[in-house]
């Protein structure tokens, strides 16, 4: 089977040190083409593909006839336009999250994708995190029992920001930034949609730059949620049961850590923890090979490659992306209102169907 040729939009941060890092290791992946505004990114971008193309305004490179698939890390309010051209234009696309910056945006997306028949997959890479994985499947096989609650924190440092991550207008806030992720791995991992959210949102350093967020699942499971951009590194989940809690910490767990009911004393819960984290050593190292020590990176694209060249439908996929943003624009209103809002996405997912 011949490689992909594949073009990147956007060299920004993600795009230039993360995709392209990424895409070069990948046997089966091409990348012939390069665009964006800025032609010191470009340049910079360049010298990991010498061979490739140059486009200052993405249109251009759509318009290619020998590219296949494109991967998107534009702003994101570019993410709709460029995606619905783009799969217009018969490529497979791998986009940035979010899928768009409102409803009606993300709406137009989905009967873009679906009429065009390709592999649409969106940046929801932790889905592929071993970590994530290995969650979803003990909560599958019950392994603390009936489920009674969860809550999870993501926190980043205060950094340079650019201009467009500061207002919500443009596409910036920790709802579209990094809530997004969590809203779409708390329906990956239990497996069933967010029908009733309630949040609030503050704002310290730029617009919507902090979130509290109650989510309630269609079986009645409350996930509580807290997000900031101006705090540290931290990513952690908890899931509490009848018969004991799983927790995950993205930056320090190797593995699923699992707090048994029965199991009282704190010294045996720590060694036994040190001492059961020893085979996942392999795991450890991968993620400090990785880019950003995150390996989902690597396993996301190559998936996405592998989709494109059998045309083979797999997720995250777009309608994925919908329910995550129809949560992030659900969690908004309700911090305007200082109400609940209720969620029924399927008359917006049929109206998408319709309209392919």
């Amino acid at each position: 089977m011949s490689r992909l040729k594949i073009g990147l939009v956007g060299c920004g941060h993600i795009g230039a040190m993360v995709h392209l890092a990424t895409l070069r290791s990948l046997p089966n992946a091409r990348v012939t083409s390069l665009a964006d505004t800025d032609p010191v990114r470009l340049e910079m971008a360049r010298s990991q593909f010498p061979g490739a193309q140059l486009f200052s305004d993405y249109r251009e490179l759509l318009s290619q006839a020998d590219i296949e698939a494109v991967v998107i890390c534009l702003p994101n309010a570019l993410h709709a336009e460029a995606a619905i051209l783009a799969l217009e234009q018969g490529k497979h696309v791998y986009l940035e999250k979010p899928l768009a910056i409102d409803l009606n945006q993300g709406l137009r997306v989905l009967e873009a994708w679906r009429r065009s028949g390709r592999v649409g997959i969106i940046g929801f890479n932790y889905r592929w995190n071993p970590l994530h994985q290995e969650l979803r499947r003990q909560l599958q096989r019950g392994r603390i029992g009936q489920l009674i609650g969860a809550r999870s924190v993501w926190t980043t440092p205060p950094h340079r920001t650019p201009d467009w991550k500061t207002s919500r207008q443009s596409g910036g806030g920790v709802l579209l930034d990094l809530a997004s992720h969590h809203f779409d791995l708390i329906q990956f991992w239990f497996d069933q949609p967010v029908v009733e959210v309630q949040a609030s949102v503050r704002a310290q350093r730029f617009e919507g730059d902090t979130a509290t967020v109650q989510l309630r699942l269609a079986d009645g499971l409350p996930v509580q949620s807290f997000f900031s951009l101006n705090s540290i590194d931290d990513d952690r989940f908890e899931v509490y049961g009848r018969a004991g809690k799983l927790s995950l910490d993205r930056f320090n767990s190797w593995k699923i850590a699992r707090t048994d009911l029965r199991t009282q004393s704190i010294l045996r819960r720590y060694f036994g923890r040190a001492i059961s984290s020893l085979p996942y050593a392999r795991f450890a190292v991968a993620k400090l090979r990785a880019p950003h020590c995150e390996p989902s990176f690597a396993t996301a694209l190559g998936e996405f490659v592998a989709a494109a060249q059998t045309g083979r439908q797999i997720q995250p996929d777009f309608e994925d992306a919908f329910r995550s943003l129809a949560t992030v624009v659900a969690a908004e209103e309700s911090a305007r209102t200082g109400r609940p809002v209720r969620m029924d996405l399927e008359p917006n997912l049929s109206l998408g169907k319709a309209a392919s």
